[in-house]
Protein backbone atom coordinates (compact mmCIF):
# COMPACT_ATOMS: atom_id res chain seq x y z
CA UNK A 1 0.00 0.00 0.00
CA UNK A 2 2.84 2.35 0.85
CA UNK A 3 4.42 1.52 -2.50
CA UNK A 4 1.27 2.50 -4.35
CA UNK A 5 1.17 5.82 -2.49
CA UNK A 6 4.76 6.62 -3.38
CA UNK A 7 4.15 5.75 -7.03
CA UNK A 8 1.05 7.90 -7.13
CA UNK A 9 2.94 10.82 -5.61
CA UNK A 10 5.72 10.36 -8.14
CA UNK A 11 3.25 10.30 -10.97
CA UNK A 12 1.56 13.46 -9.78
CA UNK A 13 4.94 15.14 -9.44
CA UNK A 14 5.81 14.17 -13.01
CA UNK A 15 2.55 15.59 -14.26
CA UNK A 16 3.16 18.78 -12.33
CA UNK A 17 6.66 19.06 -13.73
CA UNK A 18 5.37 18.34 -17.20
CA UNK A 19 2.71 21.04 -16.82
CA UNK A 20 5.25 23.55 -15.61
CA UNK A 21 7.52 22.78 -18.54
CA UNK A 22 4.62 23.26 -20.95
CA UNK A 23 3.72 26.56 -19.33
CA UNK A 24 7.31 27.73 -19.48
CA UNK A 25 7.46 26.81 -23.17
CA UNK A 26 4.22 28.66 -23.89
CA UNK A 27 5.42 31.69 -21.97
CA UNK A 28 8.71 31.60 -23.85
CA UNK A 29 6.99 31.33 -27.23
CA UNK A 30 4.54 34.08 -26.29
CA UNK A 31 7.44 36.32 -25.28
CA UNK A 32 9.21 35.53 -28.54
CA UNK A 33 6.05 36.33 -30.48
CA UNK A 34 5.62 39.59 -28.65
CA UNK A 35 9.24 40.45 -29.32
CA UNK A 36 8.77 39.73 -33.05
CA UNK A 37 5.59 41.81 -33.11
CA UNK A 38 7.39 44.66 -31.35
CA UNK A 39 10.24 44.34 -33.84
CA UNK A 40 7.79 44.49 -36.74
CA UNK A 41 6.07 47.50 -35.22
CA UNK A 42 9.40 49.28 -34.80
CA UNK A 43 10.43 48.33 -38.33
CA UNK A 44 7.09 49.61 -39.64
CA UNK A 45 7.60 52.89 -37.81
CA UNK A 46 11.08 53.19 -39.29
CA UNK A 47 9.71 52.44 -42.75
CA UNK A 48 6.96 55.00 -42.26
CA UNK A 49 9.52 57.55 -41.13
CA UNK A 50 11.69 56.76 -44.13
CA UNK A 51 8.69 57.03 -46.47
CA UNK A 52 7.89 60.43 -44.98
CA UNK A 53 11.50 61.50 -45.46
CA UNK A 54 11.42 60.34 -49.08
CA UNK A 55 8.11 62.11 -49.63
CA UNK A 56 9.66 65.28 -48.23
CA UNK A 57 12.69 64.90 -50.50
CA UNK A 58 10.42 64.32 -53.49
CA UNK A 59 8.47 67.47 -52.61
CA UNK A 60 11.71 69.44 -52.37
CA UNK A 61 12.82 68.13 -55.76
CA UNK A 62 9.42 68.89 -57.22
CA UNK A 63 9.61 72.44 -55.86
CA UNK A 64 13.10 72.80 -57.31
CA UNK A 65 11.88 71.59 -60.69
CA UNK A 66 9.00 74.04 -60.58
CA UNK A 67 11.42 76.75 -59.56
CA UNK A 68 13.71 75.83 -62.45
CA UNK A 69 10.78 75.95 -64.87
CA UNK A 70 9.85 79.38 -63.51
CA UNK A 71 13.44 80.59 -63.83
CA UNK A 72 13.58 79.25 -67.38
CA UNK A 73 10.43 81.14 -68.30
CA UNK A 74 11.84 84.28 -66.72
CA UNK A 75 15.06 83.84 -68.67
CA UNK A 76 13.13 83.35 -71.90
CA UNK A 77 11.12 86.47 -71.17
CA UNK A 78 14.31 88.38 -70.36
CA UNK A 79 15.88 87.24 -73.64
CA UNK A 80 12.86 88.48 -75.56
CA UNK A 81 12.96 91.79 -73.70
CA UNK A 82 16.68 92.15 -74.37
CA UNK A 83 16.09 91.55 -78.08
CA UNK A 84 13.35 94.17 -78.05
CA UNK A 85 15.64 96.63 -76.28
CA UNK A 86 18.39 95.91 -78.80
CA UNK A 87 15.97 96.70 -81.62
CA UNK A 88 14.94 99.87 -79.84
CA UNK A 89 18.56 100.93 -79.36
CA UNK A 90 19.33 100.12 -82.98
CA UNK A 91 16.35 102.21 -84.01
CA UNK A 92 17.50 105.12 -81.86
CA UNK A 93 21.01 104.73 -83.23
CA UNK A 94 19.74 104.83 -86.80
CA UNK A 95 17.73 107.93 -86.00
CA UNK A 96 20.81 109.58 -84.47
CA UNK A 97 22.87 108.94 -87.59
CA UNK A 98 20.16 110.43 -89.80
CA UNK A 99 19.43 113.45 -87.65
CA UNK A 100 20.61 115.95 -90.23
CA UNK A 101 18.55 114.27 -92.97
CA UNK A 102 15.44 114.38 -90.80
CA UNK A 103 15.97 118.04 -90.00
CA UNK A 104 16.73 119.45 -93.43
CA UNK A 105 14.56 117.28 -95.69
CA UNK A 106 10.81 117.86 -95.71
CA UNK A 107 8.45 115.52 -97.57
CA UNK A 108 9.46 115.33 -101.27
CA UNK A 109 5.90 116.08 -102.37
CA UNK A 110 6.08 119.46 -100.64
CA UNK A 111 9.70 120.23 -101.46
CA UNK A 112 10.32 123.75 -102.59
CA UNK A 113 7.65 125.51 -100.53
CA UNK A 114 10.05 126.30 -97.70
CA UNK A 115 13.57 127.55 -97.93
CA UNK A 116 15.09 125.05 -95.50
CA UNK A 117 13.79 124.03 -92.06
CA UNK A 118 12.38 126.89 -90.02
CA UNK A 119 14.45 127.98 -87.00
CA UNK A 120 11.66 126.95 -84.58
CA UNK A 121 11.66 123.44 -86.01
CA UNK A 122 15.46 123.21 -85.79
CA UNK A 123 15.35 124.40 -82.17
CA UNK A 124 12.69 121.82 -81.26
CA UNK A 125 14.60 119.04 -82.94
CA UNK A 126 17.76 120.08 -81.11
CA UNK A 127 15.91 119.71 -77.79
CA UNK A 128 14.73 116.24 -78.83
CA UNK A 129 18.28 115.24 -79.83
CA UNK A 130 19.48 116.38 -76.39
CA UNK A 131 16.86 114.11 -74.77
CA UNK A 132 15.06 117.15 -73.36
CA UNK A 133 11.74 115.63 -74.35
CA UNK A 134 9.28 117.79 -72.41
CA UNK A 135 10.85 120.96 -73.72
CA UNK A 136 10.96 119.46 -77.22
CA UNK A 137 7.22 118.70 -77.12
CA UNK A 138 6.48 122.28 -76.15
CA UNK A 139 8.79 123.62 -78.86
CA UNK A 140 7.31 121.40 -81.60
CA UNK A 141 3.78 122.39 -80.58
CA UNK A 142 4.76 126.04 -80.68
CA UNK A 143 6.18 125.52 -84.16
CA UNK A 144 2.95 123.83 -85.31
CA UNK A 145 0.83 126.68 -83.96
CA UNK A 146 3.01 129.26 -85.71
CA UNK A 147 3.44 127.42 -89.03
CA UNK A 148 0.45 125.07 -89.57
CA UNK A 149 1.07 125.00 -93.34
CA UNK A 150 4.79 124.25 -93.17
CA UNK A 151 6.28 121.34 -95.09
CA UNK A 152 7.58 120.13 -91.71
CA UNK A 153 4.21 119.76 -89.99
CA UNK A 154 4.08 115.96 -90.43
CA UNK A 155 7.68 115.63 -89.26
CA UNK A 156 7.07 117.82 -86.21
CA UNK A 157 3.96 115.83 -85.30
CA UNK A 158 5.90 112.58 -85.62
CA UNK A 159 8.69 113.84 -83.34
CA UNK A 160 6.13 114.85 -80.71
CA UNK A 161 5.04 111.21 -80.74
CA UNK A 162 8.66 110.14 -80.36
CA UNK A 163 9.05 112.43 -77.34
CA UNK A 164 6.00 110.94 -75.63
CA UNK A 165 7.28 107.44 -76.44
CA UNK A 166 10.70 108.25 -74.95
CA UNK A 167 8.94 109.49 -71.82
CA UNK A 168 7.01 106.19 -71.68
CA UNK A 169 3.74 108.11 -72.05
CA UNK A 170 2.45 105.44 -74.41
CA UNK A 171 -1.24 106.49 -74.62
CA UNK A 172 -0.26 109.98 -75.83
CA UNK A 173 2.39 108.57 -78.14
CA UNK A 174 -0.18 106.24 -79.70
CA UNK A 175 -2.57 109.15 -80.35
CA UNK A 176 0.15 111.22 -82.00
CA UNK A 177 1.49 108.42 -84.22
CA UNK A 178 -2.08 107.65 -85.30
CA UNK A 179 -2.54 111.36 -86.11
CA UNK A 180 0.43 111.19 -88.48
CA UNK A 181 -1.17 108.21 -90.25
CA UNK A 182 -4.62 109.79 -90.44
CA UNK A 183 -3.74 113.42 -91.18
CA UNK A 184 -0.65 113.00 -93.34
CA UNK A 185 -1.11 109.71 -95.27
CA UNK A 186 1.30 110.80 -98.02
CA UNK A 187 4.08 111.84 -95.66
CA UNK A 188 7.39 110.03 -95.77
CA UNK A 189 7.04 109.66 -92.00
CA UNK A 190 4.12 107.24 -92.38
CA UNK A 191 6.26 104.05 -92.33
CA UNK A 192 8.12 105.27 -89.23
CA UNK A 193 4.84 106.26 -87.58
CA UNK A 194 3.41 102.81 -88.27
CA UNK A 195 6.52 101.17 -86.84
CA UNK A 196 6.43 103.26 -83.68
CA UNK A 197 2.68 102.71 -83.39
CA UNK A 198 3.47 98.97 -83.32
CA UNK A 199 6.22 99.50 -80.72
CA UNK A 200 3.84 101.57 -78.59
CA UNK A 201 1.07 98.97 -78.75
CA UNK A 202 3.58 96.27 -77.76
CA UNK A 203 4.72 98.39 -74.81
CA UNK A 204 1.05 98.69 -73.79
CA UNK A 205 0.74 94.87 -73.90
CA UNK A 206 -1.55 95.07 -76.96
CA UNK A 207 0.46 92.38 -78.72
CA UNK A 208 -2.17 91.32 -81.27
CA UNK A 209 -2.74 94.91 -82.40
CA UNK A 210 1.01 95.47 -82.51
CA UNK A 211 1.47 92.37 -84.68
CA UNK A 212 -1.26 93.52 -87.08
CA UNK A 213 0.40 96.94 -87.31
CA UNK A 214 3.79 95.40 -88.14
CA UNK A 215 2.19 93.12 -90.74
CA UNK A 216 0.36 96.06 -92.31
CA UNK A 217 3.59 98.05 -92.45
CA UNK A 218 5.40 95.18 -94.19
CA UNK A 219 2.52 94.81 -96.64
CA UNK A 220 2.11 98.49 -97.51
CA UNK A 221 5.75 99.64 -97.38
CA UNK A 222 7.77 96.45 -97.96
CA UNK A 223 10.99 98.18 -99.05
CA UNK A 224 11.17 100.75 -96.26
CA UNK A 225 13.74 100.55 -93.44
CA UNK A 226 10.79 100.61 -91.03
CA UNK A 227 9.42 97.42 -92.60
CA UNK A 228 12.79 95.72 -92.09
CA UNK A 229 12.64 96.62 -88.39
CA UNK A 230 9.07 95.36 -88.22
CA UNK A 231 10.21 92.00 -89.63
CA UNK A 232 12.96 91.84 -87.00
CA UNK A 233 10.43 92.59 -84.28
CA UNK A 234 8.06 89.86 -85.46
CA UNK A 235 10.95 87.41 -85.61
CA UNK A 236 12.10 88.35 -82.10
CA UNK A 237 8.61 87.77 -80.73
Amino acid sequence: MAFCSRWTACFVSCLALSGCASNDLMVKRLAESEAKIEHLIQADKKNEHRVNELAGQIQVLDDRIKGSDSQLMQLQTSVREIRIMQNELASRGAQATTTQIAVVNPDPASKGKDDGPPPEYVKAFGLYSANNFNAAIEAFETFLSHAPQSDYVANATYWIGECHYSLSDFPKALIVFQKVLDSYPKSTKVPDAMLKRGYTLAAMKEREKATRTFEELIRTHPSSPAAAKARERLTAN
